[in-house]
């Protein structure tokens, strides 16, 4: 809710575009993971139906947290997002992170996680939308 206690605890939340600047969002050295790189972290937890839970803090989410176990150190926290230029939503729910793949002119590849799944879902979602970013190591 632009509330700058939430992006203490759970970060910023950004849109495709600046996910994809050649300036480079990422640090020296790191890049924004592509939705193949997300293919390849699910796959080496388990696959996607078990990958969100290892990926979850055990702090911070609604009740239940189905499957949380932070086994993998990514400590997903559910910050929410926001949908192209609505609201916040499902801060407690919730934690999405871009790809740079796109699916087409308007739409971009995100993977998440929710509070009563392990699954570590995909999504295709307008690129004005707030999420997450993790990066990677190159």
């Amino acid at each position: 809710n632009n509330d700058p206690a939430n992006g203490a605890v759970y970060g910023k939340l950004y849109n495709w575009y600046a996910v994809t600047d050649p300036r480079g969002l990422a640090p020296a050295d790191w890049h924004v993971p592509s939705y193949a790189e997300w293919i390849t972290l699910a796959d080496c937890l388990g696959g996607a139906l078990v990958a969100g839970g290892k990926m979850k803090a055990t702090t911070l989410w609604n009740p239940p947290n189905t499957g949380a176990t932070n086994s993998s150190g990514f400590t997903a926290l559910p910050g929410g997002f926001v949908y192209l230029d609505g609201p916040f939503e499902a801060i407690g729910d919730q934690s999405n992170w871009w790809a740079t793949t796109e699916w087409s002119p308007n739409l971009a590849w995100t993977r998440g996680v929710e509070f009563n799944s392990a699954v570590l879902y995909s999504v295709t979602i307008g690129k004005k939308g707030g999420f997450y970013v993790r990066c990677v190591a190159d």
